[in-house]
């Protein structure tokens, strides 16, 4: 649909209503307060008319599109590789994947569903946990040859250092050990805000890097990366399904979540 083809029916809409559903400036379109609960309204009835739409098929058959989002590293490693199961079921759905690994903004950017992997910042999103993905320090044998391996944690200070999302903390990275807890302050030499890239820095033997176990899980079995500290734990974060807050899910939204949570409940 074209931009000025969206303005009309806007406007034909607020007229229809008697109010201003959308505030608009030259950087932006917003929605008023009026225009965030008409959404709101107007999203659970589509929702119940898709409801109905899939009970009357009474296939159990997923139709439409729907809209995923998470990381470009949770994406290619947990669930491509699984995907199949699930859109086999249902070859009628398309299913597009908006992947950041900065949070997006679920009602803004029209999600279905979303799967996120740290603390969760809105509390009002309808979450499940499916799991934990442990974080852990790694590097490439090329790396560990030419610059030591660390035994201790201090021993990453003289390092060079790759900080990526999970490793990203004003605080330092704190190990613990047999109930001990080691606090270092890191000084990252490469600073990157994309997961993948970052473990792509360590695999390459730029420096050493802490990323979530998930995310490398190929790489370690392989003996591309090498894990470091392996007496020490560093954390580990949660793995949550969630559903955006304010909006009636969609049959396809709920389906999915479901299948997420059963691969990670298989392992």
């Amino acid at each position: 649909m074209t931009q000025p083809t969206a303005s009309r029916i806007i406007a034909a809409l607020e007229e229809q209503v008697g109010v201003v559903l959308l505030l608009r400036s030259t950087r932006a379109v917003t929605l008023t307060e009026a225009g965030a609960d008409y959404l709101a309204r107007s999203e659970m009835i589509l929702a119940a008319l898709d409801e109905a739409d899939h009970a009357a098929r009474g296939t159990g058959e997923l139709r439409g599109t729907l809209r995923v989002a998470t990381s470009p590293t949770f994406a290619s490693r947990s669930i491509m590789p699984r995907l199949s199961r699930f859109t086999d079921q249902h070859p009628k759905l398309c299913i597009e994947f908006a992947l950041n690994d900065a949070r997006h903004d679920l009602i803004g950017d029209s999600v279905d569903v979303a799967v996120r992997i740290g603390t969760l910042s809105d509390s009002t999103a309808v979450a499940r946990k499916i799991g934990t993905v442990r974080r852990v320090i790694v590097a490439s044998p090329s790396y560990l040859s030419k610059a030591g391996t660390p035994l201790t944690p201090s021993d990453l200070a003289d390092h060079t250092m790759i900080v990526g999302p999970a490793g990203q903390s004003s605080e330092g990275w704190s190990f613990h050990k047999n109930g001990k807890t080691k606090s270092v302050r890191i000084q990252g030499r490469f600073i990157i805000n994309a997961t993948e890239a970052a473990n792509a820095a360590a695999i390459a033997g730029l420096g050493i890097c802490s990323t979530g176990e998930r995310s490398v899980q190929a790489e370690l079995q392989s003996g591309t990366l090498v894990r470091l500290l392996p007496d020490w734990e560093i954390g580990s974060s949660d793995i949550n399904v969630i559903l955006p807050a304010g909006r009636a899910a969609t049959t396809a939204a709920r389906a999915f979540a479901d299948f997420i949570a059963a691969q990670f409940h298989e392992g």
